[in-house]
């Protein structure tokens, strides 16, 4: 390197390479972190992201939104219960082009990389190198994080999320689906553009059920689907592997602070690094986007005498990401709560709730508009 870094983006995922390709834009010089490959057979990335309009038009303007094959809008989104008890949204209703759009994560990904390759101020390196501020965007299970002494307090959802892909006998038309039922969330998410029908599945179940799933054959796994999703799209194939992972809540309560054996040089931590949510409404990836966003505008405004790493700056963006995650962190784990429990009682507020809410005109505008990334600020 010719040149000390401004930055160095610990994490080259998604979040990471936005991150990257948001602080070049400012003219700031950036070091990206790539993970080594492991080593053995590579398991295709059967991932797919539902997001909203406010991290659509932050991919879309540094140059990584993908083409429409692998961007497919949702038109509609029905919910049903065991009991009967059905929410809906849809575009029309609130005369927008799409509620969300379901991306295909390594569609995405190599997208973000080509525009990352482009970037003349940012370098691609093997390690983590010296810069007035690190940004750790490592997922979950950050060594960094451990590195900085900074406690993740995780709280198990005794739950597994089990993900795969599916062609259908039926068109998408699309809408995405989910379905709770004794205990279990199912979600369909439409893939291959607007006249697809292939969809992307995320089906939570109690740890011990994975396990049993998990050993069926394609064809039985594909049956069980077929009947909890209430045969909505038709007979149904498995189109990849299934792959799964546990769930959790969880949320760092230091976001921010110095590296104490390296002078003044600060650290800071975004996505799944400093936060994780239930998938069940769909704004993991929105969350960690909405981190680097909020990062890179308070960057962006800084005091012209104030460095990267200026603390008082940094717990700007701590401040304001801390407001956020326990809004939708709370609603996320009291959500989970209401839709998972069994309990006679609280099916039949969860019930009375969805169709009492489906009806509720203002509050129902309300609560789609902030999921779909509506009055969020500048991205």
């Amino acid at each position: 390197m010719t040149r000390s870094l401004d930055i160095c983006v610990r994490g080259a995922g998604l979040v990471g390479q936005t991150l990257a390709l948001l602080l070049a834009r400012e003219r700031l010089r950036v070091g990206l972190v790539r993970a080594p490959v492991a080593p053995g057979a590579a398991v295709a990335d059967v991932r797919a992201y539902a997001l909203n309009a406010a991290s659509k038009d932050l991919i879309g303007s540094v140059r990584g939104w993908p083409d429409a094959q692998h961007a497919t809008p949702v038109r509609q989104m029905r919910i049903s219960s065991d009991s009967g008890a059905q929410l809906q949204f849809s575009a029309e209703e609130f005369a927008v082009p799409a509620l969300a759009w379901i991306v295909d994560v390594p569609a995405l990904e190599s997208r973000l990389a080509q525009a990352v390759g482009f970037q003349s101020l940012i370098e691609s390196v093997e390690s983590a190198q010296e810069a007035a501020l690190t940004v750790v965007c490592e997922g979950k299970s950050s060594r960094s994080r451990e590195e900085f002494g900074v406690q993740f307090l995780c709280t198990p959802y005794g739950q597994t999320a089990i993900a795969t892909r599916l062609q259908c006998e039926k068109p998408h038309d699309q809408v995405a689906y989910q379905w709770f039922s004794q205990g279990e969330i199912l979600a369909f998410l439409p893939l291959d553009g607007a006249q697809g029908n292939s969809v992307a599945v995320v089906w939570s179940v109690a740890t011990a059920r994975a396990s049993e799933l998990l050993t069926l054959e394609p064809a039985a796994f594909g049956q069980a689907l077929q009947s909890f999703s209430q045969n909505a799209l038709g007979q149904l194939a498995l189109s990849s592997e299934c792959v799964a992972w546990p769930l959790i809540s969880a949320l760092t309560q230091q976001w921010v602070g110095q590296m104490t054996s390296a002078g003044k040089q600060a650290w800071a931590l975004a996505g799944d690094a400093a936060h994780a949510v239930h998938p069940l409404a769909g704004q993991g990836l929105n969350l960690g986007l909405a981190d680097v966003a909020e990062l890179a505008k308070v960057l962006h405004e800084r005091e012209y005498w104030r460095s990267v790493g200026d603390q008082k700056l940094l717990r700007r963006y701590e401040r304001s990401r801390k407001a956020a995650l326990a809004t939708m962190g709370g609603a996320m784990d009291g959500l989970q709560q209401l839709l998972t429990r069994q309990e006679a009682p609280l099916q039949s507020l969860r019930d009375w709730g969805m169709k009492g809410f489906d009806n509720s005109g203002p509050l129902k505008r309300w609560v789609a508009q902030r999921a779909m990334g509506s009055n969020q600020g500048r991205p």
